[in-house]
């Protein structure tokens, strides 16, 4: 147990650290960040997070607000007040204020669960001690079946826990898509109108883009929660994976008419036995990536083999910079990012830990090749049949 002081030292600290990274951050953003990009409310929507799932619901919440006023205060025109002159602008904060606060109750509720998590397993760890105690001393049979029953009651209580973070995670999923839906909807709607001025249609796309980009932010944050939760839901079937790769591609090619890419597949089919909508994801964001980093005007290229070892093997290949031999065994951590530009997607460091969180969830594995160009490489399950024989 906690020395009461202790906890009032750790509380005054989160409490200080709330407020005092989100500062640091606004110094440092002023000291490198281009004037006039936008991408700076994701630093500060990674910070509330972080302090979130250490500190709980009431430091998250204060780093929120915090990060609030100094975005108005420092980035938003006119910069060093705190009123905002653009709507859109306004309507951008308020869309970060309660993103930021929803990803801070999250991660407390998060911090909460793995607490009472491991105060389970404390209780499971003793209730063992006791049975041992048990077989050495028949007298203490009476404790003993009082342990029993309180770790059937734990037991019951870790899946009621599960099966509530199953069902928060799907509400949450619901409460946050809705009105970035209903935002989106109200966007396009309005750019619909012929009679629009010029000067409101460009703020209105500029403000549809942050909306797909928000969209996209939640949607990673959803998947890496139900991955961590172990509730993510897949749909195993079997399909060629030169077909999914094929369907990514020209999803691609259609968004990005000026990039090449090219298939290598091999002389023999390759079946696997995986979650096509998954699949389409992970080379959807690996391409994204490949996109984005690589140098203009070269090529991107996907192979596809039989691995010997029952997988089907992709490898997506682009002539970017690649990833540094020091940040290979972390890149594919959460919150990693690299300026290499091994790691975009997100924004804020969530891409690649989804990719191999979606990978690993099917069977599979992800890994990075050794060499100058930026490789990545996926393995998913072949499917397996029955061997017939004539007779």
């Amino acid at each position: 147990m906690h020395h009461p002081l202790s906890r009032t030292v750790r509380t005054v600290l989160l409490h200080t650290l709330a407020i005092g990274v989100p500062a640091g951050l606004t110094v440092l953003l002023h000291l490198t960040w281009l004037s006039g990009n936008r991408n700076y409310l994701y630093p500060y929507l990674g910070v509330v997070a972080i302090i979130g799932m250490v500190g709980g619901a009431s430091p998250a919440f204060l780093a929120a607000v915090t990060s609030f006023l100094l975005v108005d205060y420092s980035f938003v025109p006119p910069v060093g007040t705190l009123t905002i002159a653009d709507s859109t602008d306004l309507l951008n904060l308020i869309v970060f204020l309660g993103t930021a606060g929803i990803i801070g109750f999250q991660s407390s509720r998060r911090l909460r669960a793995q607490h009472q998590a491991e105060l389970l397993a404390s209780h499971l760890a003793e209730a063992n001690v006791h049975l041992e105690q048990l077989n050495r001393d028949q007298a203490e049979a009476a404790s003993v079946a009082v342990s029993l029953a309180q770790t059937r009651q734990e037991v019951e209580v870790l899946k009621r826990t599960d099966r509530l973070r199953r069902e928060l995670i799907a509400n949450v999923s619901h409460e946050l898509r809705t009105p970035l839906t209903n935002l989106l909807m109200g966007t396009t709607s309005l750019l619909d109108d012929p009679n629009l001025p010029g000067g409101v249609r460009t703020t209105l796309r500029m403000l549809e883009g942050e909306e797909h980009r928000l969209a996209r932010l939640v949607g990673d944050m959803l998947d890496l929660a139900r991955l961590e939760a172990g509730a993510l839901d897949l749909t195993l079937t079997e399909f060629s994976l030169a077909d999914a790769v094929d369907s990514a591609r020209e999803r691609f090619v259609t968004l990005h008419p000026e990039r090449t890419v090219s298939v290598a597949t091999p002389d023999e089919q390759v079946d696997i036995d995986a979650d096509w909508d998954r699949v389409g994801q992970i080379l959807d964001n690996l391409l994204s990536n490949a996109g984005r980093f690589a140098p203009p005007g070269t090529p991107i290229t996907i192979t596809i083999e039989r691995g010997s070892r029952g997988f089907g093997i992709v490898h997506v290949v682009d002539e970017g910079p690649g990833v540094p031999k020091e940040l290979r065994e972390t890149v594919f951590e959460r919150f990693v990012t690299d300026s290499t530009g091994a790691e975009d997607i997100g924004g804020i460091g969530l891409g690649l830990a989804i990719v191999k969180g979606l990978v690993e969830a099917q069977g599979g594995h992800v890994w990075i090749e050794d060499g100058s160009r930026s490789d990545f490489g996926l393995s998913f399950p072949l499917v397996v049949r029955a061997s017939t024989q004539a007779t």
